[in-house]
Parts: structure tokens; C-alpha cells; sequence
């Protein structure tokens, strides 16, 4: 679908017979579809039949409902409007059914309202980025941004609306989310929660009253410290609130003073505790001590760790470059002012000027405790902190520098803030090490009379024709047709003409990726059916002639996500690929969403009609002590399936998890996975599941 010229009406109704064949009837024919896109621009034509072959990919009657209204969504919507409106459509296919999706599409101009009214707000995910590096900029401990419902921090996270409009002009919602997060920065800056304040509001008559008071107090303190290192900051937080009420304004002042903490705000919560609270300001969300004390607890103890680590590392470099080992205390002299905090430690009587990992550490302890405790500097001696003892992520380096390293960076799906952690794995991508050579002629002598048998189905499938019903023209009648025009003229509905079946001669233009799963639950006689699987599948596909690539796949925690190539699109299925399938072995954990995304990019490549990203696993993704078991991993997968099928692969998934049908309907669709039973069948099972599914 290239050049300028607008197709023909013939030219239309031919592709649209090939996309939607499977939602045609004699009352819902191509040509009815093909006359309203025959008059739209060429770029509008292909724009139109691009995603409806993309929703037909999904279910042939999503993919009818879009061409049909898709003349009416473009000048609606316009282009980036009507895939908003398709898109939107697909998810509540893959959430909810068909039902809810094709109501979807039908309800264009509630889109359309919807479009409108939201079209001066602002979404976290367009300013993320933006609102992380301005926060960076600030003094203080790196901090997440996470949509949610609630507007809150926990000291590390600040969990910011998904969208506002709660003003008409873009700039106006703008600021707002940028007050929002300098709020909640100052909170984990200045201290909000250096206190165990859930038991001191547990003593008040009405804790929620107490609450609310104490929000508006520090909300006044934290304007004002921010204020005092960034004036800008200070006057747009007062910009927003507005005039004080009579009892805050009283309060200010105190609350106003260089070195005020949140134990001033307490010790005014008493005095206008029984008063009525006054309204939250625009940028104000809740607060939670009970949780920020669990986060700031953990954080306290990783980073005390992490501290040692880093000046234990210290004291090698320097013992290294002397003669005689020497013992002394660690000193800690802070320059310039809180704000910047800039550091100089005295290790050994040696003056030291700490790497930024470290510098980083104490920025944040210091936001904790308000100086580095002095037992966070006493115990650091030769042999008495080990970093590869630190729990995982302790005192680890930058993504970026991991990726350094050989490493590409890929998103992932958060299901709970509905958007992506930019960044957030580090995936490896190298050779499977060769195994037995002699495995790969073991296997074929043992599957000798399947493999034949096989290798003709699959033969038999390069010359198979297609039916094409309902034509104008054929070599035999479409007898179904037939009956249907019949019953219509009968009717007195005017009967449809296309009464022919056509064979057309099938040309297959397939591309496969075959990712396996190498975890470590695959552990013996998994791996072995799962390697025999493998040797199948290439005996039978060089008979066929599909091109194929296989890759495996597992991975320890999000910084290292491993990809194993075992054959490549371009290689021939010879002596080196035979020995990386004979290495296929068990590995970790099944971190599957990074996988999927890696080797789609790669599947995406190849320029072919179908495009088919086959899984072999043994179970449900899960990892290594990072919670992307569950939900969270399960929603990561499946996030990175529906972005496999946008562009335009087709997933499908072999499996002998016997609780695959828990999870497997919602990641990969009703009808996109088959389980077997029985782990010795999965061989001939596999390659069976391949030839129906491309035939």
C-alpha cells in the first residue's frame, strides 16, 4: 500500500475481501465498505486498511466495525484522533469482549465529547519525564513518579493524578501538577515524616481531624522552607492557595522560622485542634505516616548498609596504594550549605572526597536524621562489610551503566499507575552456548516415523488452495450463498450476485519467532521435551519453508534480563544450530514482558505478510524478589502482547502449566493458547499447534 494515486473501488473491495473475508455476509459486503473509503486520500486509504487488518488481526468483526465507520472518524477526529479511537476500542476488547469493544467504536461522537472536554488537560505520562528531570534538579533523594488515584508520597515515590483539567487553559494544569510535586518533594525533604506521627495522631479524640490539621501546617512550613533555597517554588505554592484563613495566617509566622521542623507543626496542632480544619489547598494530597514510616524504616536500614559498603570500598583504595595497612576513625566535614551539601570525609586521617553514589547516601540520611548519625561512620574496618553481601539493589550502580556494558534498556508495563517505568530493565542478548553435537541425530533417530510424517503435512500445506465464498465469478457455486439469496429474494430483499467460490492458490509469506523459556523450573525432563520440541519444529519447517528464528529467554531481577540466541532469521539449520539447541539448558527466573518486547522489535524486521511470535513455556512469568510476580507481571506480559499485536504479530503460546487457563485467556487472548496436558506430548504437540495455526 505505497505511492500517491488513491485506489480504485475494485482495488479496495479486493483487499477488503482479503482483511474482513471472515465478517462478510450477503447483507455486509466489501464493496458497501470500500465505497465510503474510495473517496478519502491515498494516505487515508492506507491509513484505513493498515489498522483494520491490525483489528481484524484481533477478531475479523472489530476489524469490519473500523473500515466501516473509519471515513466518518477521520473527519471527526483526524488521524491521530481516529487511532486513539480504534485503540481504545481494542483495549476494552482485550479487557472486556467483543461486545463492549464494538460499542465502542459505535459511540463516535461520545468519543468525540470526551476528546473535547478533556483537550486542554494534561496527562502524567506526556510530562513525566519533564516533572523527573525538574525534580532532579532540586536538593534531596531521587524520587519516583507513579500515576494513582490518591496524591501522596511515601518519601520515595510520589503517586501524582493520571490526568488534570481542573483548569481551561493546558498551562494552568500544567503548573498545578508541577505544585503537586513540589509539595510532595518537600515533604520527603524537609521532613514531614521524621517523626512516628500514626501513634501521636492516634491520641487525638479525632485522629482524622488531627490529620487534616497537621496537612495544612506543614503544607505552610514546606512553602516556606522551599521558598527560602527557591524563591519561584515559594511564590508559585502561594500562587495556588490563595489568601491564608485567619488561623493559619496566625501560625505562619512560627511556621515561617529557618529552622522550623514538623515538631513545630505538632506543637501547633495542639493549639487548633478543636478548631474546624480549613479547606486542602489545590496542590495538597493526603497524607499516609503509617506507610511513609514502613518505606523510611526499610530505607534507613538499606541505606546504613549501603553507606558501610561505600566507605569500606573507600578505605581499600586507599589502603592499596600504601605499605603499611593503618586503622583510624572516619570523620565527616559538610560544606556549602544544607542545600547543596557537598561532603569531605576524613578516613585514616586521609581526607577523601566520596564518589556521587555515596554523596547521594548521606544526601538522603541526612533528609532522615538531619546530620549522618555517628554510628553510620564508626563501624567500617577491614574484612567487616562485604558489598556482595548487600541484598539486591543496595549499593548497585546506575541502569545506564549497566547498559554500558553490552545491555539495551526497554520500558515496563506498571498495571497500577497505567503507564510504563521508562528504563527500567537492562536486557543481554548473546549465543547459546553449543551442547551435544550428537543430540540433535539422537532425537531424529528416536522421532524417525513422526518426523516423516510431519515433514508431509507440512509439504502438503505449500500447495494448498484457499476457498474464497461469495464471489462474482468462480470455478463452483457457494451453495450457502446460494440458499441465503433464495431466502432473500423470498423476502423481498434484493438478492446478493456474489454466489461463486474461487480457489486461490495460497502463498505463503510467514515469518516465526520461537521463543522458549529457559528458567530454572524447566529443570530436567521440561527441558529435554522442550529441546526435542525445538529439533521437530526445524525438521518439519525446512520442509515448509517458513523462516523461522528461535531465541530463549530468562533473567535475574530487572538488571539482568537475559535473551539467548539459538538460530537467527538469516542461518541455515546446520551443525551450529543444532548445538546451541543440544545447549538449550535451565537458567533463572521468567521475566517475560522485556522478552517479548526484544524479540518482537526483532520479528518486526522481517518483511513478511505474517508475522507469528510463538511461546514454549512451563508457567506464568514471575522473578527474583522484585514483586514482578503476580499481577504485576502477569499485566507486564500481557502489556507487551497487545504491543506485539499493534504491530501486526500475531502471539500465541504452547504451555503444560495446568494453571494456565487462570491467566492465559487474559495475557494472550481466548483463543491464542493451547495446553498440553501431558509434558511428553509437547513435541509433536507443538509442531501440530504450528501447522494448524498457519494453515
Amino acid at each position: 500500500m505505497t505511492g500517491h494515486t488513491p485506489l480504485s473501488l475494485a482495488e479496495l473491495e479486493e483487499k477488503l475481501d482479503d482483511i474482513l473475508c471472515a465478517a462478510l455476509s450477503s447483507r455486509r459486503s466489501a464493496a458497501a465498505v470500500a465505497a465510503g473509503i474510495a473517496p478519502l486520500a491515498r494516505a487515508e486509504q492506507d491509513f484505513v486498511l493498515a489498522w483494520a487488518e491490525v483489528a481484524a488481526h484481533n477478531v475479523a468483526e472489530l476489524g469490519y466495525q473500523f473500515a466501516a465507520q473509519a471515513p466518518q472518524a477521520l473527519a471527526l477526529l483526524g488521524r491521530g484522533g481516529a487511532e486513539k479511537w480504534l485503540l481504545g476500542a481494542l483495549d476494552a476488547y482485550d479487557k472486556e469482549g467483543l461486545y463492549p469493544a464494538c460499542a465502542a467504536l459505535k459511540d463516535l461522537a461520545g468519543f468525540k465529547r470526551r476528546a473535547d472536554a478533556a483537550g486542554e488537560g494534561v496527562a502524567l505520562a506526556e510530562i513525566t519525564r519533564v516533572l523527573e528531570l525538574f525534580l532532579r534538579g532540586l536538593a534531596g533523594r531521587r524520587l519516583r513518579l507513579e500515576a494513582s488515584a490518591e496524591t501522596w508520597t511515601d518519601t520515595e515515590t510520589i503517586f501524582l493524578p493520571e490526568r488534570i483539567a481542573s483548569y481551561p487553559a493546558r498551562e494552568q494544569n500544567f503548573r498545578l501538577y508541577k505544585a503537586i510535586a513540589v509539595h510532595h518533594w518537600a515533604q520527603a525533604r524537609y521532613g514531614t515524616f521524621n517523626l512516628e506521627l500514626a501513634p501521636l495522631l492516634a491520641g487525638y479524640a479525632v485522629p482524622e481531624r488531627a490529620l487534616a490539621w497537621l496537612n495544612a501546617l506543614e503544607a505552610i512550613r514546606l512553602e516556606s522552607q522551599a521558598g527560602r533555597a527557591f524563591p519561584g517554588l515559594g511564590a508559585l505554592l502561594a500562587a495556588l492557595r490563595g489568601p491564608l484563613p485567619g488561623s493559619l495566617a496566625a501560625a505562619q509566622g512560627r511556621l515561617s522560622l529557618a529552622g522550623s521542623s514538623v515538631a513545630d507543626s505538632v506543637a501547633l496542632l495542639r493549639e487548633l485542634f478543636p478548631l474546624q480544619p480549613p479547606e486542602p489547598f489545590p496542590y495538597m494530597g493526603s497524607l499516609h505516616p503509617g506507610r511513609a514510616a514502613e518505606v523510611r524504616g526499610e530505607r534507613i536500614a538499606r541505606e546504613r548498609r549501603a553507606l558501610y559498603a561505600q566507605i569500606e570500598q573507600m578505605r581499600q583504595a586507599l589502603q592499596a596504594g600504601r605499605r603499611e595497612p593503618q586503622a583510624g576513625e572516619v570523620e565527616l566535614e559538610i560544606e556549602s550549605s544544607f542545600e547543596t551539601l557537598e561532603f569531605e570525609l576524613q578516613i585514616d586521617g586521609e581526607a577523601v572526597a566520596p564518589p556521587e553514589e555515596a554523596a547521594q547516601l548521606m544526601r538522603s540520611i541526612i533528609q532522615d536524621f538531619g546530620e549522618i548519625p555517628e554510628e553510620y561512620l564508626l563501624a567500617s574496618g577491614p574484612g567487616a562489610y562485604a558489598p556482595d553481601a548487600l541484598p539486591e539493589g543496595a549499593a548497585a550502580g546506575a541502569l545506564g551503566e549497566t547498559a554500558a556494558a553490552g545491555g539495551r534498556l526497554y520500558d515496563e508495563w506498571d498495571f497500577r499507575r497505567r503507564d510504563y517505568r521508562k528504563d527500567w530493565c537492562v536486557l543481554f542478548e548473546s549465543a547459546t552456548l553449543p551442547g551435544d553435537p550428537a543430540y540433535v541425530a539422537a532425537v531424529r533417530a528416536r522421532y524417525a516415523g513422526p518426523i516423516a510424517q510431519l515433514r508431509r503435512r507440512f509439504e502438503a500445506l505449500r500447495g494448498e488452495d484457499r476457498l474464497a465464498r461469495r464471489q462474482h465469478e468462480g470455478e463452483d457455486i457457494d451453495f450457502d450463498a446460494l440458499v441465503e439469496a433464495y431466502a432473500d429474494r423470498a423476502g423481498g430483499i434484493e438478492a446478493s450476485e456474489r454466489l461463486f467460490v474461487q480457489r486461490r492458490r495460497i502463498e505463503r509469506n510467514i515469518a516465526v519467532m520461537f521463543m522458549v523459556d529457559m528458567s530454572g523450573s524447566t529443570k530436567g525432563w521440561i527441558n529435554a521435551c522442550e529441546r526435542e520440541a525445538l529439533v521437530l519444529l526445524c525438521e518439519a519447517l525446512e520442509a515448509l519453508g517458513d523462516r523461522y528464528a528461535i531465541y530463549g529467554f530468562s533473567g535475574w531481577t530487572r538488571k539482568r534480563c537475559d535473551i539467548y540466541r539459538i538460530k537467527t532469521f538469516d542461518e541455515h539449520y546446520g551443525e551450529a544450530v543444532r548445538s546451541r539447541i543440544a545447549g538449550v539448558e535451565p537458567k533463572d527466573y521468567t521475566r517475560m514482558g522485556v522478552a517479548i518486547r526484544h524479540l518482537a522489535g526483532i520479528l518486526n524486521q522481517v518483511d513478511a505478510k505474517t508475522r507469528i511470535l510463538f511461546t514454549l513455556s512451563d508457567g506464568k512469568p514471575d522473578d527474583f524478589h522484585d514483586g514482578y510476580r503476580g499481577d504485576y507481571g502477569i499485566e507486564d506480559t500481557r502489556q507487551a502482547l497487545l504491543e506485539a499485536r499493534r504491530s501486526g504479530i500475531h502471539p500465541f503460546c504452547v504451555t503444560i502449566d495446568e494453571q494456565a487457563r487462570d491467566y492465559l485467556p487474559h495475557m494472550y487472548g481466548p483463543a491464542s493458547w493451547v495446553l498440553i496436558d501431558d509434558a511428553g506430548q509437547l513435541p509433536l504437540k507443538t509442531a501440530d499447534a504450528y501447522r494448524r495455526l498457519t494453515s
